[in-house]
């Protein structure tokens, strides 16, 4: 579903992608209670949610100096993130927080917070290169939560991470950004082959080799994308962890396939497409849009501290277990 959004939209995938992060999470990791009264909401339609995980001088998801605070049978929470997709319009947040005040950066709880529980400030969008549909803001929220609304053990972010935010944020992401791609690519191939406003002459034998590898880009992210999916669920149905070194080098590896490859592509569709109909605003298929929005998925999670981290555990890996026929390309 995020892919066909995609096709119409990347920012409106992407907060649908990073929406169904949220409720995954919820899914997967809050108590009874909390999903009897949230779930419910989320599957009318009526509710959005948005995550809180940003922080001022931090690029790190599994680190957070603002603690949560103690208070009866409840938690004050107090949190500044520079950057929240959507944060003016959610309604209900996934919050990292320090899991409390005499506890290490790394002890990090996730927190759910209903927007009628907390205050809710905003500051300016970002003025960025493109991705403007997601209204990144800066948010600031306070207030007092349930004890009963930390997800998961106090303290144990990172292994909700592990399960439910990576894993989901990978997979959305990449199915958006593959989305986009093959949308802009579907319509460019039907304006060459009807010579309609681009340069490129489908008799061309140049023309068709580019064509063909952009497809060739696109095959093989959907590729990829379709077997680390089957691994995910697999493990899922099994009820085994994602943890294992195999299974994080291959969502790592999607998205910096994804992000790498869709971005590629654009660009050599704006090469095929010409200046006038690939690189001016207001072009069909958007081409100038596409290319400023997908510049940003090497930054979404930089890609280099992703392959800083397969690398290591390739390193730490014993047998080499790629994604595909080699009957030991599990997640363990």
């Amino acid at each position: 579903m995020t892919s066909r959004i995609a096709e119409g939209c990347l920012s409106s995938a992407l907060v649908y992608a990073m929406h169904c992060q949220q409720v995954d999470a919820i899914v997967r990791h809050a108590g009874r209670e909390l999903r009897a009264h949230l779930l419910p909401r989320v599957a009318s339609g009526g509710t959005y949610l948005a995550s809180i995980t940003t922080e001022l001088g931090s690029s790190g998801l599994l680190t957070c100096d603002q603690e949560l605070v103690p208070d009866g049978e409840h938690h004050v929470v107090r949190r500044e993130a520079p950057v929240v997709t959507g944060g003016r319009h959610a309604d209900g947040f996934l919050v990292t927080m320090r899991a409390a005040p005499d506890a290490t950066p790394r002890q990090v709880s996730l927190v759910y917070a209903d927007r009628d529980q907390v205050e809710v400030t905003a500051g300016p969008p970002w003025a960025s290169l493109g991705m403007r549909g997601v209204e990144n803001v800066g948010l600031t929220v306070s207030g007092r939560v349930p004890d009963g609304q930390v997800l998961g053990v106090p303290g144990g972010f990172a292994d909700i991470a592990v399960e439910s935010f990576a894993p989901v944020a990978h997979l959305g992401w990449s199915a958006a950004w593959l989305g986009a791609a093959r949308g802009a690519f579907g319509e460019l191939v039907r304006r060459i082959r009807r010579t309609d406003g681009v340069r490129a002459d489908p008799r061309s034998e140049l023309v068709r080799h580019r064509v063909a590898r952009v497809r060739v880009r696109l095959e093989a992210v959907g590729g990829y994308l379709s077997g680390v999916l089957d691994e995910v669920l697999g493990a899922h149905e099994r009820g085994s962890s994602l943890a294992g070194a195999s299974c994080q080098i291959h969502l790592n590896t999607l998205k910096v396939l994804a992000a790498e490859e869709t971005y590629a592509a654009a660009n050599e569709m704006v090469e095929l497409a010409g200046l006038r109909a690939g690189y001016l605003r207001g072009s069909r298929p958007p081409l100038e849009r596409l290319v400023r929005d997908l510049r940003s998925a090497s930054l979404n999670h930089d890609d280099a501290a992703l392959l800083t981290s397969s690398g290591a555990l390739c390193l730490l890996e014993p047998t080499v277990t790629t994604l595909g026929p080699d009957p030991r390309s599990v997640c363990r």
